[in-house]
C-alpha cells in the first residue's frame, strides 16, 4: 500500500466513530497488508508493569499476548522511547521468540498526548532479514503518531 493511501486510511479510522477495538483491529490490518508478515498492538501498563496485545493481524495469535515491560525488544522501546529495529532476532538476546520464522522486528512506541509516556506500540514482524528499512520505519513512526488518540481513549 502506498504511504499517502495508508496514512489517509489510518486518520480515517482514528477520528471515525467505531468502537476502540474495532478500528484498532482495521489499523493492524492495514498495516499488515503494507507487505508485512505480523503486527500487533499493544497497551503498555506502567503501574502493573505489563505490555498487553490489544490487536492483532498475521498468521496465529502472539506467543506472549500479555508479558512484564522488562522483557523483551519492546522494553529496550519503552525504555529508551525510541524505535527498535532489529534486522537479525537471533542475534538479539533480547527477542522474546514468537513465530520460529522470524528473521527481523521492529517495535514503534505510541506515546500520550504529551509525549511524555509510552502508551502503546506497534509491533511488526517478518520472515526475511533486514526487512525494515529507515523508510519503513519512518512510515512506521508516522503511523505511531496518528493513532496517539486510541490510547488516550483507553486512560
Amino acid at each position: 500500500m502506498e504511504r499517502t493511501t495508508l496514512l489517509k486510511e489510518l486518520k480515517r479510522i482514528v477520528s471515525g466513530e467505531e468502537l476502540r477495538r474495532a478500528a484498532l483491529e482495521k489499523v493492524a490490518a492495514l498495516i499488515k497488508e503494507s507487505n508485512h508478515r505480523w503486527v500487533g498492538l499493544y497497551a503498555v501498563d506502567h503501574l502493573a508493569g505489563l505490555v498487553l496485545n490489544l490487536v492483532w493481524s498475521g498468521p496465529g495469535a502472539p506467543e506472549f499476548p500479555t508479558f512484564p515491560i522488562t522483557k523483551g525488544l519492546t522494553n529496550s522501546a519503552i525504555s529508551s522511547r525510541k524505535t527498535v529495529n532489529v534486522g537479525n532476532v537471533a542475534s538479539d538476546p533480547r527477542y522474546l521468540t514468537a513465530f520460529g520464522t522470524t528473521k527481523s522486528q521492529i517495535i514503534v512506541p505510541i506515546f500520550d498526548s504529551t509525549r511524555e509516556n509510552v502508551v502503546g506500540t506497534i509491533d511488526v514482524e517478518c520472515e526475511q532479514p533486514n526487512a525494515f528499512d529507515l523508510q519503513t520505519q519512518g512510515l512506521l513512526e508516522e503511523c505511531a503518531e496518528l493513532l496517539t488518540p486510541l490510547w488516550r481513549a483507553s486512560h
